[in-house]
């Protein structure tokens, strides 16, 4: 198994860069989607998370109401971290689980908070997509439909731009156009297959 980490803040473009990276064959395994798989109706994992923040967070059908949950943990910082602590464990073994059933030539997990999360030193580096403050600012005004001020204080929920950047083996430059992108990703793509062993310098 040959498995790396890419990370970014939000309005990045890890979301592009993982996409281009699956053109060029790389299996893309995404967080995200394993931890909403986790919280199914009838998981441990959702059992886990009623047990501690109550039935109000289940829709009517038992499922977990994802809107009320993410409301609740952005306003609370006690209960992010409650959150936390029950999928980020669960989170890491499923992903390790699925990258070691992988038969492509390496497997890329997408994790946007690695750094929250760490114990990923089992994977061969970690890639990190980077932009500018205010890049992602202007990204998510357009994207998101907030103002300037929800999107700063979106920025300040998550770990700062040098925090990532100090975990990272490898930068992508996502300040220009995606055609750019692609093209670092292109030539990070060709390093990575070529890559026996996990770098000296990997996390």
């Amino acid at each position: 198994m040959k498995a790396f980490a890419i990370t970014g803040g939000i309005a990045s473009g890890k979301s592009a860069a993982c996409a281009r990276f699956a053109e060029l064959g790389a299996e893309v395994i995404d967080a995200d989607q394993v931890s909403r798989d986790l919280v199914q109706p009838g998981t441990e994992g959702l059992a886990e998370v009623v047990a501690t923040f109550g039935t109000e967070m289940l829709n009517a059908d038992g499922s977990l109401d994802r809107r009320k949950m993410r409301a609740h943990v952005f306003a609370n910082l006690t209960a992010r971290k409650q959150l936390e602590a029950i999928l980020h464990p669960k989170v890491r073994l499923e992903l390790r689980r699925r990258a070691g059933l992988s038969v492509a030539p390496y497997v890329l997990l997408a994790i946007p908070l690695l750094v929250e999360a760490g114990h990923y030193d089992w994977v061969s580096g970690i890639i990190v997509v980077d932009v500018s403050v205010e890049t992602q600012i202007a990204r998510l005004i357009q994207r998101d439909h907030v103002d300037d001020a929800l999107a700063r204080q979106m920025l300040a929920a998550q770990v700062s731009r040098d925090a990532r950047l100090a975990i990272a083996t490898w930068v992508l430059d996502n300040n220009d156009t995606l055609a750019a992108l692609h093209q670092q990703v292109d030539a990070l793509h060709q390093v990575l297959l070529a890559l026996d062993s996990a770098p000296e310098n990997a996390s």
